[in-house]
């Protein structure tokens, strides 16, 4: 449980990024992570930022890249993963327009397709939820439930954002527990308490991140990533509270 390595997900930093990549990355790696998700390469080559992050002793653990991407250059991305030294790719967002059943359904069909493309190439695919893939679908099943039981779980894992499953008015725990062993990455992220619901640091909300780090072993996480999509502080001083609230929790696991 205190040996799973810690990451942060770029877009966190995504105003940081586009002022200076390069010594984002650095303010990344004094704060103590281990890795970082990628949203985007601050319009570096991916070769430049492998570069970059081998310097830092920071490694690549998954790259976010839209859907669209992922349809239409999918052999690229794979490539780029494999020059970063990353093993995950992560589709990590729906449009508003792509959500009906169809689109589930075409989702899931491509998401197989591709998830068998990428495991052959020694990449895993991953999908990432909100809190919208918890609305049902016309056999009563939510669609998040749908897209992992309908797609190979050989082939296709999940990136669960323990948020917008709380958010929801789900129990992170009772999905690590029912998908154990298909969930290589989770996002961590904390939730005010107030009827906003707000985006919190880690240990300043009311999810449940203690069963949640408990079980984390047992449900076969490879990587904790936090995640802060909209800070009330500065993003370095929110990710600077939840990698330390992290650790100290993960100190007590052991």
């Amino acid at each position: 449980m205190a040996n799973i390595p810690i990451a942060v997900q770029m877009y966190t930093l995504r105003a940081e990024s586009e002022q200076d990549f390069a010594g984002t990355l650095k303010k990344v790696a004094e704060l103590g992570f281990d890795g970082v998700e990628f949203a985007g390469y601050g319009g570096l080559p991916v070769q430049e930022v492998k570069v970059l992050i081998d310097e830092l002793g920071l490694q690549a653990v998954a790259c976010h890249i839209p859907l669209l991407e992922l349809e239409n250059n999918l052999y690229q991305v794979i490539e780029d993963l494999k020059t970063l030294g990353c093993h995950y790719v992560v589709c990590p967002y729906l449009m508003p327009n792509s959500r009906t059943e169809a689109d589930y359904k075409a989702l899931i069909q491509f998401l197989d397709h591709a998830g068998e493309i990428c495991s052959n190439e020694g990449i895993t695919l991953c999908y990432h939820n909100h809190d919208f893939e918890l609305d049902k679908l016309s056999d009563g099943r939510m669609a998040l439930e749908a897209i992992y039981d309908n797609t190979s779980s050989k082939h296709v894992k999940a990136e669960l954002d323990v948020y917008w499953l709380t958010k929801a008015g789900e129990k992170p725990v009772d999905w690590m527990e029912r998908y154990q062993n298909r969930i290589p990455l989770i996002h961590l992220k904390d939730m005010t308490l107030d009827e906003e619901g707000f985006f919190a640091e880690l240990g300043t909300g009311g999810v449940d991140l203690e069963s949640i780090l408990h079980n984390g072993e047992k449900a076969g996480v490879q990587w904790w990533i936090i995640e802060q999509d909209v800070s009330r502080l500065t993003p370095f001083e929110s990710i600077e509270i939840s990698i330390n609230y992290l650790k100290q929790k993960l100190e007590g696991l052991k």
